[in-house]
């Protein structure tokens, strides 16, 4: 399900989650179980697939190699890593003294996909899972599901909502198999905003009010008022989020934020983007409309999440601000969301004909633009990761959906600066950079479709220099 589309997370089931998220368990006490109940073997960290011979660069030979940027695969190159990085491009007829040398069978090498709209914790479990299971089962999900992201050849992610840190300091630290994460902790929201996941009977909030559900769970914050918000982002900030996500419009299916409405003042926005802008780092937010968007973009926040009602005047102005426009491929096909309403069902194909259209003024404009999934509360929809995000080939030539999602998106994510968790290079095969890269059996330039089914294609996976998998057979 994606986010902007039906909002299952405002709905009763998952209310009743983060009520049980508070009640039951604290989120560190559920993390640090986590960690005693997975020891390093559980993942399979200690077995041969996933082992490097201690000290031993690996070379990567007999691949054709796209290196995030060029429109042609590089010929007659292998690649050589050195712990977590890639230490050199040697000439297929170098030899390197005491490599462990792998034969990539003619394959193509690029680097691992980025996902620019991800939610970690919540992506892969069902509403009724989550509403029925023990607590720390939430978490062990969101675990396993790291694990079958990295396995779908997306070595990073975005996450733009949900309480994703000790998550990431488990995969960080090697405890859990995972991408890698840039969080953004709670979501920012107004009252009445797409963030706010009370119900009308926990209405009025007063100063004595107890936190509601969802912020005790540290999916979302509500802050009214320039005081509040930057306190509120500060907060995030102090939690070690590379981004702030803020909630400046409606949804689609939303049951008290029509997706017309504005949400946030360009002071608060404003107060918002300052408090990031002090910490170096940035501001996205979700919107949809013209008047959301360019409030957006007049107050200094960098990458717009969504987008989809968007008009040329619009687009105009985050060319013009050089700020980012992070889509997702809502078309309205056979992996979206089922409406019983007709009402919604109509909203539904007005957002996927503004796919179309934002897509296209956003290449007619020369806008930043990234691509994501923003994949929610839908264990079944997680597996089609990479098969929506290939749907971009519509508009774009093969090589630049794969630009977007190795180089592209590791820009976008860049933009975090002193806050960002992983200040090496992302999303490029050459010297110095991460050595996150995929082999891929077959030319994803010529038939983008490889991506989408990484068990069959994806013949070697490797994140910080760690072999997650390999069916090279050699």
């Amino acid at each position: 399900m994606a986010h902007g589309l039906d909002c299952p997370c405002h709905s009763p089931l998952a209310l009743n989650l983060f009520d049980r998220l508070n009640r039951d368990i604290s989120r560190r006490s559920v993390l640090a179980g986590i960690a005693g109940m997975f020891g390093v073997s559980a993942l399979g960290l200690a077995s041969p697939s996933f082992a490097q011979a201690a000290g031993k660069p690996i070379l990567l030979s007999n691949a054709r190699i796209f290196d995030g940027q060029a429109s042609k695969l590089i010929e007659g190159k292998s690649v050589l890593i050195d712990g977590k990085t890639i230490k050199a491009l040697p000439g297929a007829s170098e030899t390197v003294a005491h490599a462990e040398v792998i034969d990539c069978a003619g394959g193509t090498l690029m680097p691992g996909m980025i996902d620019a709209h991800w939610h970690a914790l919540l992506a892969g479990i069902s509403q009724v899972a989550a509403m029925t299971a023990d607590v720390p089962y939430v978490h062990l999900v969101a675990a396993q599901e790291a694990e079958r992201t990295v396995l779908r050849g997306f070595t990073t992610v975005r996450d733009v909502g949900g309480p994703s840190f000790a998550l990431k300091r488990a995969i960080d630290e090697g405890r859990l198999v995972g991408p890698r994460i840039y969080p953004s902790g709670a979501m920012i929201s107004q009252t009445s905003g797409h963030g706010d996941f009370r119900m009308r009977t926990d209405l009025p909030r007063t100063p004595q009010s107890n936190a509601s559900l969802a912020e005790q769970a540290g999916i979302a914050e509500i802050a009214d008022g320039e005081a509040e918000v930057l306190r509120r982002v500060r907060e995030q900030l102090m939690l070690g989020a590379s981004q702030i996500k803020i909630m400046g419009g409606g949804g689609v299916a939303s049951p008290y934020d029509p997706i017309d409405a504005v949400q946030y003042t360009e002071a608060e926005m404003k107060a918002a983007v300052s408090a990031a802008a002090d910490w170096g780092t940035y501001v996205c937010i979700h919107a949809y409309t013209p008047a959301a968007v360019q409030r957006a973009v007049a107050s200094g926040v960098k990458s717009i999440e969504h987008g989809q009602l968007a008009d040329e005047e619009t687009a105009k102005r985050i060319a013009d601000a050089d700020a980012w426009w992070s889509i997702q491929p809502f078309l309205a096909d056979e992996d979206a969301n089922t409406y019983a309403l007709p009402e919604q069902r109509a909203q539904q194909q007005t957002i996927a004909e503004g796919t179309a259209r934002a897509v296209e003024l956003g290449r007619k404009y020369k806008i930043n633009m990234a691509l994501g999934t923003d994949i929610l509360f839908n264990p079944k929809g997680t597996s089609t990761q990479g098969k929506q995000l290939a749907k971009f080939s519509r508009w774009y030539e093969n090589v630049d959906v794969l630009r977007l999602l190795t180089s592209g998106n590791a820009e976008l994510a860049g933009l975090s600066g002193p806050r960002n968790p992983y200040p090496g290079k992302l999303g490029r095969i050459e010297p110095g950079a991460y050595a996150d890269m995929l082999i891929v059996d077959g030319n994803p330039l010529e038939d983008i479709s490889l991506i989408a089914n990484p068990e069959r294609t994806l013949k070697l996976i490797m994140k910080d220099g760690r072999i997650h998998k390999n069916t090279l057979g050699g």
